[in-house]
Protein backbone atom coordinates (compact mmCIF):
# COMPACT_ATOMS: atom_id res chain seq x y z
CA UNK A 1 0.00 0.00 0.00
CA UNK A 2 1.51 3.37 -0.99
CA UNK A 3 2.20 5.94 1.72
CA UNK A 4 -0.56 8.48 2.36
CA UNK A 5 -0.25 12.19 2.93
CA UNK A 6 -0.74 13.21 6.53
CA UNK A 7 -3.36 15.79 7.45
CA UNK A 8 -1.30 18.78 8.61
CA UNK A 9 -1.96 22.34 9.70
CA UNK A 10 0.12 25.32 8.65
CA UNK A 11 1.68 25.48 12.13
CA UNK A 12 2.80 21.84 11.83
CA UNK A 13 4.28 22.47 8.38
CA UNK A 14 6.11 25.58 9.62
CA UNK A 15 7.60 23.57 12.50
CA UNK A 16 8.76 20.87 10.06
CA UNK A 17 10.61 23.44 7.99
CA UNK A 18 12.08 25.04 11.10
CA UNK A 19 13.83 21.69 11.66
CA UNK A 20 15.51 22.27 8.29
CA UNK A 21 16.72 25.74 9.28
CA UNK A 22 13.90 27.92 7.92
CA UNK A 23 12.65 30.83 10.01
CA UNK A 24 9.41 32.76 9.77
CA UNK A 25 10.22 35.98 7.94
CA UNK A 26 6.79 37.56 7.72
CA UNK A 27 3.10 36.96 7.30
CA UNK A 28 0.86 38.84 4.94
CA UNK A 29 -2.79 37.98 5.14
CA UNK A 30 -3.09 34.23 5.28
CA UNK A 31 0.37 33.41 3.90
CA UNK A 32 3.47 32.75 5.98
CA UNK A 33 6.85 33.42 4.39
CA UNK A 34 9.72 31.21 5.55
CA UNK A 35 13.34 31.83 4.64
CA UNK A 36 16.80 30.45 5.24
CA UNK A 37 20.20 31.53 3.97
CA UNK A 38 22.69 29.03 2.53
CA UNK A 39 26.43 29.01 3.12
CA UNK A 40 26.84 30.61 -0.33
CA UNK A 41 24.60 33.49 0.73
CA UNK A 42 21.59 32.41 -1.32
CA UNK A 43 18.13 32.97 0.15
CA UNK A 44 15.70 30.07 0.01
CA UNK A 45 12.05 31.06 0.46
CA UNK A 46 8.89 29.02 1.04
CA UNK A 47 5.31 30.31 1.23
CA UNK A 48 2.82 28.41 3.42
CA UNK A 49 -0.90 29.27 3.53
CA UNK A 50 -2.04 29.71 7.13
CA UNK A 51 -4.89 27.20 7.38
CA UNK A 52 -5.98 24.88 10.17
CA UNK A 53 -5.94 21.97 7.71
CA UNK A 54 -4.06 22.10 4.42
CA UNK A 55 -5.57 20.39 1.36
CA UNK A 56 -3.67 17.45 -0.11
CA UNK A 57 -3.00 19.34 -3.33
CA UNK A 58 -1.61 22.26 -1.34
CA UNK A 59 0.65 19.92 0.65
CA UNK A 60 1.92 18.34 -2.58
CA UNK A 61 2.65 21.81 -3.97
CA UNK A 62 4.54 22.74 -0.78
CA UNK A 63 6.58 19.51 -1.00
CA UNK A 64 7.34 20.24 -4.67
CA UNK A 65 8.36 23.81 -3.79
CA UNK A 66 10.55 22.65 -0.88
CA UNK A 67 12.19 19.89 -2.93
CA UNK A 68 14.17 22.61 -4.72
CA UNK A 69 16.06 23.12 -1.45
CA UNK A 70 15.62 19.90 0.56
CA UNK A 71 16.00 16.31 -0.73
CA UNK A 72 12.60 14.63 -1.14
CA UNK A 73 13.80 11.63 0.88
CA UNK A 74 14.24 13.95 3.88
CA UNK A 75 10.76 15.44 3.45
CA UNK A 76 8.81 12.18 3.03
CA UNK A 77 8.84 11.02 6.68
CA UNK A 78 7.38 14.37 7.76
CA UNK A 79 4.57 14.51 5.19
CA UNK A 80 3.66 10.87 4.51
CA UNK A 81 2.47 8.13 6.85
CA UNK A 82 3.86 4.62 6.57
Amino acid sequence: MPPRLKILSAKEVVSIFEEFGFKTLSQRGSHIKLRRATMEGLRETLIIPDHKELDKGTLKAIIRQASKYIPVDSLYPHFYSK
